[in-house]
């Protein structure tokens, strides 16, 4: 039962957001602005967005710093593509842990420690996006505050939420021996004893991995890393709208659309996304009084440009290291019972 829901729920996501996006739109004048596209626009848009899993992987050295100084740059490029295409093909959202455990095999390291670079990773994607929304609607370009309270009202809440998992995540990495302590006496009351040492030893190799948070000068650089990945992906965005001739939002409003989007997909749903970037898309073009026709066409070329790049890329990757979507799924579930520090790299796997 429990494995139906993680495909019940995330369909009903899809189909909710979908319904939201595309109700009373009309489909002819969809199709029209489709055809008529501009092509080399729309394939400036998907060049960006599959060049952003480079920067990605560059932005990711410094959040690895702590338990691999010198790790290179191919086993974080491929990482980052074959988990981005796992988004994109596989259900249950296992990219994340897909990018964990290629990398970890492909370096060498603790699945754990890796992963718990990821959510460093996504945490100060949280921060920033947040801040860069507040930044956007602060601007005197932004659309009057009467239409976009909504907005304002979201970005509070997600505000508080990255304001908890921050500390949260914060404490860990400052009170490591008092958060091993606490979490070795709670799981002495709640988990059977076979599951207890597994768990601690994961958890040691998790809090190893925030050790970025305790580095300012590294926590520094990766702030602005971040910061620069997303004033660097509105990009995609920007060339997208005007494959369509969708000018009124400009780069603010790319900006803002970016970060909505972002936000947006974080909601667990189909693979791919589909529903949740949609609906982001069209709620924040009319902001600017785009019609929803408009809208809805460069949300379908926009998304379906960049899933198709994104996916043939990760999927090259997975072809070139010889790996299996089974192995990988496999491995990572066992990466959250198992002990195994360092995962061997798996057969015909190339090192960068």
């Amino acid at each position: 039962m429990k494995r139906h829901l993680k495909v019940i729920v995330p369909l009903a996501v899809t189909a909710f957001f979908l319904w939201v996006a595309l109700r009373g739109v009309e489909w002819a004048q969809v199709g029209a602005n489709l055809r008529r596209a501009n092509w080399f626009y729309l394939a400036l848009s998907a060049l960006v967005g599959t060049l952003s899993i480079h920067f990605r992987a560059l932005r990711w050295k410094p959040l690895l710093a702590p338990v691999a100084p010198d790790i290179a740059f191919h086993p974080r490029v491929a990482g980052a593509a074959v988990g981005f295409a796992a988004n994109n093909l596989i259900p249950a959202r296992v990219g994340e842990v897909v990018r964990a455990v290629v990398t970890a095999r492909l370096a060498k390291l603790p699945v754990s420690a890796v992963f718990a670079s990821l959510v460093v990773e996504r945490v100060l994607d949280g921060v920033v996006t947040v801040g860069l929304l507040f930044a956007v609607m602060a601007l005197p370009g932004f659309p009057s505050p009467d239409r976009a309270a909504a907005a304002l009202t979201a970005v509070r809440i997600l505000a508080l939420l990255m304001g908890v998992a921050g500390v949260v995540l914060i404490t860990l990495a400052l009170l490591p021996a008092q958060s091993a302590a606490v979490a070795e006496r709670t799981a002495a009351r709640l988990l059977p004893v076979r599951l207890r040492a597994p768990f601690l030893a994961r958890l040691n190799e998790f809090i190893a991995g925030l050790a970025v948070l305790r580095n300012p000068r590294l926590l520094a650089v990766s702030i602005t890393w971040a910061v620069a990945q997303w004033l660097l992906m509105p990009l995609s965005i920007y060339f997208g709208l005007l494959a369509f001739g969708i000018h009124e939002p400009g780069y603010l409003g790319a900006v803002f659309l970016q970060c909505a989007i972002n936000l947006a997909v974080a909601v667990p749903s189909s693979p791919g996304f589909f529903g949740p970037l949609e609906a982001a898309a069209t709620f924040g073009l009319g902001l600017w009084g785009v019609d929803q026709a408009r809208a809805v066409s460069f949300a379908i070329g926009y998304h379906l440009a960049g899933y198709l790049c994104v996916t043939v890329l990760g999927l090259w990757y997975v072809q070139r290291l010889n790996l299996s979507w089974r192995e990988l799924i496999g491995t990572a579930k066992e990466a959250d019972v198992d002990g195994d520090a360092a995962p061997p790299a798996p057969a015909g796997a190339r090192r960068g």
